[in-house]
């Protein structure tokens, strides 16, 4: 039949040299893609060498400015840092802004060694308002010393420049430790106002009117029960004319780099010959202004005791006891001293509180209760003893919340929303004039002992 193989053979290609033409190409191919790997290499290592030699000699303008951003976005308190002196945060590590004011700026800090936390003032005194501003807080910082009252640890001064390290006050302000309990007695606010009126006896006995005494100047120290209540917040505090000043200092660490620092050793001559003036001058917050003030009498210590009595109205009802819906009525509701005790929850507290209130918020600034008085009436003495003993939280809380609703209705402009401070100085000293405005002299202060 066949001996045939069954085995197929390839056939032989038609054009020879088409397989060693395809080969050249693919060499050809292969090398040109060698060459571009090459200089990719080349320029990369290129760009690599770049970059070092601009890293030895400085980063570009536009690379500095990114670092400066991405910094600003991780710690948004960078800002704040470089305006502090560098013997300041080699000491303290800043941590949070807390508040600012005209010629203020507080943050909270630490001690980097003991890790104990502060509030450190800084001061702008490069303009004449600046520099009377610091020089009069810092005057009665350095020289009071008393549990009841803001303390001063450290100071560090520049040419225009002044810290303050003050130890920080983490438990609230007044009525806010007021509104957070379940309860209010007659017997807590006694605690409270003692506190308070042994702060101002000590002010009052060193020469010192504070002239913005209110309840957010009045913080706790810690959130615990046993929390001592602080006065803070000097910047509008002056010497009593009436009073024999005593210039002696405590003890005060002072680190100074100019040697010819007005602050060092300030001029107490010249703070005696101006004290006519300051206790001529209108300013504090309206609500809380005293009759003479307002008449533009020499005021005196006894400024801040009616302060006390509209403090203690505030934490016995909850709301003011000169309360108008513009300045102006205020105004001559004080001058009238007309006040009453109706309404919730006034049925419920005693007498005695009552008693206090009046002696407090008394037209005559001779014949009301001075910081001593105050601490041996009855109603403080026996700490609400005899009182009612009825929760009054719920009716202080709503008449809180009720004030805080008209006050957010009124408009800014008006003049008349609370808490704002006002500065109206008498044309009796040289060179100035009557005027009315916000006061310069405004910080947003939550710091204290």
């Amino acid at each position: 039949m066949g001996s045939s193989s069954g085995k197929v053979l390839p056939e032989p290609s038609k054009n020879g040299c088409l397989s060693l033409i395809d080969s050249v190409v693919n060499f050809k191919k292969q090398e040109t893609d060698r060459e571009k790997c090459k200089e990719k290499q080349q320029a990369w290592l290129w760009r690599r060498r770049n970059d070092r030699r601009a890293s030895r000699e400085g980063i570009s303008e536009g690379v500095k400015e990114l670092v400066n951003l991405e910094e600003r976005m991780r710690n948004p308190n960078a800002k704040f840092r470089a305006k502090f002196d560098p013997r300041v945060t080699a000491r303290y590590d800043i941590k949070a802004l807390i508040g600012c004011g005209s010629f203020s700026r507080v943050v909270r800090t630490e001690h980097r060694r003991s890790r104990q936390p502060f509030a450190i003032k800084l001061l702008e005194v490069k303009g004449r308002e600046g520099h009377e501003a610091c020089q009069a807080e810092l005057g009665v910082l350095r020289r009071v010393n008393h549990s009841n009252v803001i303390h001063l640890a450290e100071v560090f001064e520049t040419p225009h420049r002044v810290y303050l390290v003050l130890e920080l006050a983490t438990g609230g302000e007044l009525l806010e430790r007021m509104v957070a309990r379940g309860t209010f007695r007659e017997r807590d606010a006694t605690k409270a106002l003692k506190m308070v009126a042994s702060g101002l006896c000590y002010l009052h006995a060193l020469g010192v009117i504070h002239r913005d005494l209110k309840p957010e100047n009045l913080l706790y120290y810690h959130p615990g029960q046993d929390s001592r209540l602080i006065i803070t917040d000097f910047g509008l505090a002056c010497w009593d004319v009436k009073t024999p000043v005593s210039f002696q200092s405590k003890n005060v660490s002072t680190h100074d780099t100019n040697c010819n620092s007005s602050f060092s050793t300030i001029d107490f001559e010249k703070s005696r010959q101006g004290k006519d003036w300051a206790v001529r001058t209108l300013c504090g917050t309206p609500e809380y202004l005293a009759p003479e003030m307002l008449a533009r009498r020499p005021c005196s210590s006894a400024v801040d005791m009616w302060a006390l009595g509209v403090i203690s109205y505030i934490v016995l009802s909850g709301s003011l006891p000169f309360d108008q819906s513009s300045r102006p009525r205020l105004f001559r509701a004080i001058l009238r001293g007309s006040y009453s005790f109706h309404g919730d929850p006034w049925k419920s507290v005693s007498t005695l509180a009552k008693s206090f209130i009046d002696g407090l918020l008394t037209l005559e600034p001779e014949r009301r209760m001075t910081a001593e008085e105050a601490l041996k009436h009855p109603w403080l003495v026996s700490m609400a003893a005899c009182s009612s003993n009825k929760n009054l939280h719920r009716s202080i809380s709503r008449n809180l919340q009720r004030r805080a609703s008209r006050a957010s209705s009124r408009c800014p402009s008006s003049g008349s929303t609370p808490g704002s401070r006002i500065s109206m100085k008498s044309g009796s000293r040289p060179g100035s004039g009557p005027w009315l405005g916000v006061s310069d002299r405004s910080q947003c202060l939550k710091i204290a002992t």
